[in-house]
């Protein structure tokens, strides 16, 4: 029995551990016409709604770039690719872009992302919250970006002020990603800024960066 208990233990922290995250997520960016803003917002908002009935759906979150009306941002999670894809291929989602195509200055520029670094659960972002949307896209080699990032996420999420951080990576292109981060004030923000653990992250990210970071302050459409 005595030799038993080392793989009954093993047993039982293998089953403990969670499974891997399985989450599938939709980034897109899209430019509305300035007379089109609040019909763009009131179809984003009956799309919403129409898709919480989807399998799979877990939530679609709208922005809007501060400064910068009818710039706005979508992000889709999705419990798999499965009931991603299921979703992209419905009525509902086909009639939203007819809508927004019909109204936008810009593509719609969507792209498929996968889960690298999630803080713990979240609700909906407030009105009072500031959220920075950054796109990383990473060109040199040498240096391990995911972990980078995933680096400054642990470390952003203990700060004073921060609601949320989380790191996204493409799904095909794994040089590419998308961080979500939510801070209670623009304070917050300019304090994450300045600490030891941002500036050595900037520093070894600049060497291996393929663009500039695409970093913008958005606002959640309510």
């Amino acid at each position: 029995m005595q030799r038993l208990l080392p793989l009954l233990i093993i047993t039982v922290i293998l089953s403990a551990q969670a499974p891997p995250d399985s989450a599938a997520y939709s980034v897109a960016y899209v430019d509305i016409l300035p007379a089109s803003r609040a019909a763009a917002i009131t179809a984003m908002k009956q799309y919403q709604e129409a898709s919480r009935k989807d399998d799979g759906f877990r939530r679609i979150e709208f922005f809007e770039q501060a400064g910068r009306s009818g710039h706005f941002c979508i992000i889709e999670t999705w419990a798999n690719n499965t009931d991603l894809d299921r979703h992209a291929a419905s009525a509902n989602s086909k009639d939203f872009r007819t809508k927004i195509d019909s109204m936008r200055l810009s593509d719609y520029d969507q792209r498929p992302y996968k889960t690298l670094s999630l803080g713990p659960a979240h609700s909906d972002g407030s009105s009072r919250s500031t959220f920075v949307i950054t796109h990383v896209d990473i060109g040199g080699q040498g240096t391990n970006a995911a972990d980078l990032l995933s680096k400054l996420a642990e470390a952003s999420r203990k700060e004073e002020g921060n609601l949320r951080f989380d790191v996204l990576q493409h799904t095909m292109r794994a040089n590419h990603f998308t961080v979500i981060e939510e801070w209670q004030t623009a304070k917050a923000i300019e304090t994450h800024a300045a600490a030891a653990h941002t500036k050595e992250y900037r520093n070894s990210l600049g060497p291996i960066a393929g663009s500039p970071l695409d970093e913008r302050l958005y606002k959640v459409v309510e």
